[in-house]
């Protein structure tokens, strides 16, 4: 049997707008079988649960989603089997996911049903000093991340001020009609997925985009901040949908209702924005710069202010990733408390029941 592949990503980030989620999108509620929210403290095996479950399909050939966490990249926050319509998501916090279709779709794992509550009391005031401290170094890091933020503004306010508007709409009119010319709009709108390729972690600027561009056509997009990425790409999606695709949207790990990134597989195209935070090694058929269609003495006259922004940008972007790291070293000493009070016996044969279920539901789909 050839094994399946991974598809990796991220389902929330650390944001200019503090922990931005768009779990909602893992796997939408009218299209699953069943998605099971796993419960339960640091440290209660709830990643390495769903790793498991993930590489036991994985054996069996069904492609698998791994949904990374943003504050622990090499931990997860969710997998999909897009095959059989299943998902198992971490449902705490800062992400708390419930039930929304109890029974029929959503059913809780309660792995905190395995630990020794009477160890944890023992170290409640630990336990609660630590949390609250990975609490206040989050906050902080949000603060920075949002200065960043207004920094990159200021940058994109001199470039857009530059740009060349007319030329970007007729760019983006050339290759949707190259892509789509041909195509009528739908009596049905396209679906969407919106998720993230990438995010500020404790490790630096992560991304998983090599496992997400794999389609036939890849059309890369480069340009300094303001310059309209997003705006052509908004463009593509809008016909995209109007004529009855699927979409996968990615957006900015700073900037999380920027869009960055767009995957159209029934058309076998994505697009994709390589800047100095992300790009990666991988063949692409066509590359847009939209520097070209800036108004160059327009942005040399502003040399010193961007000069100025970028290095206090990249500053305050480090700033805030050391802070995340922290928060991750906290984290981690926070699971100790739980490793040693959690029966991972019963964590086993929890684990054991729900592949035995997920592979009935794979047989009744056969």
């Amino acid at each position: 049997m050839v094994k399946g592949r991974i598809r990796h990503m991220f389902a929330g980030g650390n944001t200019s707008q503090g922990f931005f989620s768009y779990f909602s999108n893992i796997l939408k509620q009218d299209e699953a079988l069943k998605i099971f929210l796993l419960k339960g403290g640091p440290g209660t095996g709830k990643s390495t649960f769903m790793k498991k479950i993930g590489n036991e399909m994985l054996d069996r050939g069904f492609d698998i989603e791994h949904m990374h966490c943003s504050s622990d990249p090499d931990s997860l926050d969710g997998i999909v089997i897009p095959a059989i319509k299943i998902a198992l998501i971490d449902g705490t916090a800062p992400h708390v996911v419930d039930p929304k279709t109890p029974g029929a779709v959503d059913e809780i794992i309660n792995l905190g049903e395995f630990w020794n509550d009477e160890g944890l009391r023992t170290n409640k005031d630990d336990i609660q000093k630590i949390t609250g401290e990975i609490s206040r170094n989050f906050a902080r890091a949000y603060r920075y991340i949002k200065a960043a933020e207004q920094i990159y503004e200021d940058m994109a306010a001199i470039y857009g001020s530059a740009v060349d508007n007319a030329k970007i709409n007729i760019t983006a009119a050339e290759i949707i009609n190259e892509l789509f010319g041909d195509k009528p709009v739908s009596s049905v709108e396209g679906k969407q997925r919106h998720l993230f390729a990438s995010a500020i972690t404790p490790r630096g600027l992560k991304h998983f985009l090599p496992s997400l561009l794999t389609t036939k056509n890849i059309i890369v997009l480069t340009g300094s901040p303001g310059t309209g990425t997003d705006r052509l790409l908004e463009k593509v999606r809008s016909s995209a949908v109007d004529k009855g695709f699927y979409v996968e949207s990615y957006y900015c790990a700073l900037q999380p209702e920027k869009l960055e990134h767009l995957i159209i597989p029934e058309a076998d195209v994505a697009f994709t924005t390589f800047n100095d935070y992300h790009n990666a090694d991988i063949k692409y058929g066509r590359k847009i710069d939209f520097d070209e269609f800036l108004n160059k003495e327009a942005v040399k006259y502003y040399e010193d202010e961007l000069k100025y922004d970028r290095e206090e940008f990249d500053g305050l972007l480090d700033r805030a990733i050391k802070t995340i790291s922290k928060s991750k070293a906290l984290h981690d000493e926070l699971e100790t408390y739980y490793i040693t009070n959690i029966d991972f016996e019963e964590v086993q044969r929890c684990f054991e029941r729900t592949l035995g279920r997920i592979l009935d539901y794979s047989r009744e789909l056969d």
